[in-house]
Parts: structure tokens; C-alpha cells; sequence
């Protein structure tokens, strides 16, 4: 079947996946990162892509990121690509491919999903058994969106909207941030971030998805497989 065209609106908020090819290694040391998130850093400011969480896994990366134009994620994900393939396989004496074809994305529904995304991404290194609590992997934004720590590994972070409504201030948004983690996240929420982002389809209610279908002229959500059951 062939793929669907990707669909950006720029100024709504885009959950991205970038795979390591046959789930190999992508993060092998420290310097990989770092490299890694400097060249991020570069392309999106560059090409207008505001990045509010993330996580680097050693053979995967997720970001929730707002696009400002319509090819603001392809130009920087063709621009890192090029960069840390270069740099990985000079590093590591190889040679090839090292992602797993293009990345994987979906618009996000702010109001409903944006919290729940964030929450998603920031608790993988839990998940995969890599830490017990966000706040210990070091490659991610829950430092910066649950304690408001900034550093080299933050500072280029921007907060949404609907982050900001969660208190007055920085410490208020911070708790009520950290307060999100204390309840697992819905079963049904994890079944349909994780079909949206691999299958393309829109992440949120219908509304929302029946405006992203006119926006972007093409299909949102899946049509169903095979023949409809008999009654």
C-alpha cells in the first residue's frame, strides 16, 4: 500500500518518531547526544521548529515539536539525518544507512492530547525499565517541564500554551505538571498514541480530525480493513 502524503499545519503541535534502522544502537556514548542534540538545535532554529519535550532512547527519538511553516519538520530532520550519519559513521568506522526510513509523525488535538503526549514521551526510559522515575534519565524534557531546571540540555525547549495554563507561575505549572505522573496513563490514550503516530492518522477527537481532513485535503483517520461484518 503506499504511504499517505504527510500532512503539516503549521502551528499545531506534531508528535515525531525517528526510528534507528532494524531498531539498531543510534546513541552509543555520551557524545553522541550531545552532538546529536546540537545539530537539533541548529535545524530548528533555522528552519522554524519549536520543540516542547522530547526523549532520546539508544535506538530510538520522540519529540513534540509545533512546526512555524508547512516543511519546517522535513528540512530539519533531512538536515540532522545528513549531519549525524556523517558523524556517527566516521566515529564508528561504518558505513550505510543507520535510520529507519523517514521519520513518523501526527498533528496533535492541543487541548485534548498535548499533556498526555508529553507525559508519553517523558515516561519511555520508565517503561523501557532504563530508570524508575523520569526525573533520572538525563535525555529528556522532564527536568525542564516537571523542575524547571535549564541547562544545555533544555535551554532550547519552548513551553505551549497549554502547558502555561497549568499555573500562574513556574513553580505552580511545575507541580501541576509533576502531579500528571502520579496517575498511570489511560490505556485507551496509549492505544491511540502509539496507532497515530506509526499509521499517520490525527491525534485527537473528531472535531479536531475533521478539521485537520479539511486543512490538509486528505484522509485522518483509517477507513476500516477488509469487508464489513455480516449481521
Amino acid at each position: 500500500m503506499a504511504r499517505l502524503p504527510r500532512y503539516v499545519v503549521p502551528g499545531q503541535p506534531q508528535h515525531i518518531i525517528q526510528r534507528g534502522n532494524n531498531r539498531q544502537v543510534i546513541f552509543a556514548a555520551e557524545a553522541d547526544y550531545q552532538f546529536f542534540r546540537d545539530a537539533l538545535i541548529e535545524a530548528a532554529k533555522q528552519h522554524g521548529l519549536i520543540i516542547h519535550a522530547y526523549v532520546w532512547m539508544t535506538n530510538h527519538i520522540h519529540l513534540l515539536a509545533t512546526p512555524l511553516f508547512e516543511h519546517s519538520i522535513s528540512k530539519v530532520f533531512q538536515s540532522v539525518g545528513r549531519k549525524y550519519v556523517q558523524y556517527f559513521n566516521f566515529t564508528y568506522k561504518r558505513s550505510g544507512t543507520l535510520w529507519e526510513g523517514r521519520y513518523r509523525a501526527t498533528v496533535v488535538d492541543s487541548e485534548r492530547y498535548l499533556l498526555t503526549v508529553m507525559r508519553y514521551i517523558e515516561l519511555n526510559p520508565v517503561r523501557a525499565g532504563m530508570c524508575q522515575h523520569p526525573a533520572e534519565y538525563p535525555w529528556s524534557s522532564y527536568a525542564f517541564n516537571a523542575l524547571g531546571i535549564v541547562g544545555l540540555n533544555t535551554q532550547w525547549l519552548q513551553q505551549h500554551e497549554e502547558y502555561l495554563r497549568l499555573g500562574v507561575n513556574a513553580v505552580e505549572r511545575q507541580t501541576g505538571y509533576q502531579a500528571l505522573f502520579n496517575a498511570e496513563i489511560a490505556k485507551d490514550d496509549l492505544i491511540n498514541i502509539r496507532e497515530s503516530v506509526h499509521k499517520g492518522w490525527a491525534l485527537g477527537g473528531d472535531k479536531f480530525k475533521a478539521t485537520i481532513a479539511l486543512l490538509s485535503n486528505r484522509q485522518v483517520v483509517s477507513k476500516g480493513v477488509g469487508r464489513p461484518k455480516k449481521e
